[in-house]
């Protein structure tokens, strides 16, 4: 039934081929910028996870009290 439907529509074959050209652009786009980003700021961007500034550090404080 849906089949049908979706068959009697004009044009319906070209939404498949747009939804994948805009999947391939949008990975094309990020492999062009892992390319070309500074590896330092990639770098920096990777450790803040693991750092441990004073900004956290007093967070944890406070969380540790109420707690």
């Amino acid at each position: 039934m849906e089949q049908k439907v979706i068959e009697s529509l004009d044009g319906v074959t070209v939404y498949p081929v747009i939804s994948l050209v805009v999947f391939i652009l949008f990975f094309v786009v990020i492999l062009i910028w892992m390319i070309k980003a500074d590896k330092n700021y990639i770098k920096t961007m990777s450790d803040l996870p693991l750092e441990d500034n004073s900004l956290n550090s007093g967070l944890e404080k406070n969380l540790n009290l109420k707690g």
